[in-house]
């Protein structure tokens, strides 16, 4: 079984890269939250998860060991396969999908798409007990989350919106600043947001 590899990226996009190591090419399924990490890099190491089938073998790879877990647990769900599990992945990051399940946020969950009312309920029935016991969860509302669900985040998603932008987008960028300066104050969000859209 593979736990990770480490190599050239030969190619590289949203839904997949290419990482050759000693000649050989491995395509590689990866999150938009992957991606976005290995974006400007030339090597990269990826964490690996092997799907495989009778029809088909297939790579997963992850940034981090905790996106890994995170995909594993949620393909653990009845209905949830591992493209659905990436899909996830790619709709939110790591933190805002486990902040959902532990508070239950079927919106947030039903957000991703394809997703309807019972596998959102089913991912919280089943995940909640799970991710309650690992160690940070209990700093997820107080650390992580402390600048994300605000009103100062509400605001400035609201005027990006209003100018134009695609929310998805504008979340994101938006949540990304959130991580580094959980305190910054509306107006000065918006800026930011605006200089990475």
């Amino acid at each position: 079984m593979l736990e990770y590899l480490n190599g050239q990226l030969i190619e590289l996009n949203p839904a997949h890269t290419v990482i050759d190591i000693n000649g050989i090419g491995y395509f590689i399924h990866i999150s938009v939250n992957t991606y976005s990490a290995l974006s400007g890099q030339k090597k990269a190491q990826l964490y690996i998860h092997e799907h495989i089938r009778e029809d088909a073998h297939s790579l997963y790879g992850f940034h981090n060991l905790d996106e890994r877990e995170l995909f594993r647990m949620l393909i653990s769900v009845s209905g949830v396969g591992a493209n659905t599990g990436i899909l996830f992945l790619s709709s939110l990051s790591v933190a805002e999908l486990k902040f959902a399940i532990l508070s239950g946020d079927v919106n947030k969950l039903k957000s991703v798409k394809g997703i309807g009312l019972k596998t959102a309920q089913r991912l919280i029935v089943e995940l909640k007990d799970k991710l309650e016991k690992e160690p940070d969860s209990a700093n997820f509302s107080s650390d992580i989350f402390r600048g994300i669900n605000n009103t100062a985040r509400e605001e400035a998603l609201s005027a990006l919106v209003t100018l134009g932008f695609v929310r998805k987008n504008a979340e994101k960028a938006i949540d990304k600043i959130l991580r580094t300066d959980p305190e910054k104050a509306v107006e000065q969000l918006i800026k930011d947001a605006l200089k990475q859209m």
